[in-house]
């Protein structure tokens, strides 16, 4: 199997770290070549504006709104929901891939040393220590989304089809039983 993460900007590196520990063959996608030759893709944290400029200026954005909307398995962490989301509370980054039906306001959980970390139970993984860093907060989700865990009433990871999306950020704890779902999806096709 085959996945990649998105090399734009953002810390990549935790996620490829994480991916090749459980035995992957986890590529830096940063091109539209590299990106066809993966079977899943993780977008993860980093700045949304600038991740979204990287993707419309390597045309990437439009090939994975395509491969998106045909089934290719995506997971958004923080900046990457933001960009997967279909609906901003704020008005910016409009190029976003924006096929998920969730509604995200950014940074809602407060700037960087608003930071913290929590206990969730995420559905089909059990107890999860999790990290937010100026994560952006779910303010609505769509009939087709499931809500796999929240954070005081809010949903903080999400699943519509093909499409994972969290407010926090997996790859820096340790645990990798998110990133496994994330692989349960990719080899489901």
């Amino acid at each position: 199997m085959r996945v990649g993460v998105l090399g734009l900007q953002g810390d990549f590196r935790e996620h490829l770290t994480v991916l090749r520990s459980l035995g992957v063959d986890a590529r830096d996608v940063r091109t539209q070549e590299q990106l066809e030759a993966v079977e899943g893709l993780i977008i993860p944290g980093g700045e949304s504006t600038t991740i979204a400029y990287l993707l419309e200026k390597t045309g990437m954005l439009k090939v994975l709104r395509e491969r998106g909307a045909q089934g290719f398995p995506l997971y958004g962490t923080c900046a990457g929901m933001i960009l997967l989301a279909r609906e901003l509370s704020d008005p910016y980054p409009e190029n976003r891939i924006a096929l998920m039906d969730i509604a995200v306001k950014r940074n809602a959980y407060g700037r960087q040393l608003d930071s913290f970390e929590a206990d969730l139970q995420i559905k089909n993984i059990g107890s999860f220590r999790a990290v937010f860093i100026r994560a952006p907060k779910i303010v609505r989700v769509g009939s087709g989304v499931e809500i796999l865990a929240e954070h005081d009433g809010v949903p903080v990871l999400v699943r519509q089809k093909n499409l994972l999306a969290s407010s926090f950020h997996p790859e820096l704890t340790g645990d990798p039983r998110v990133h496994r779902y994330f692989l349960e999806m990719v080899a489901q096709g």
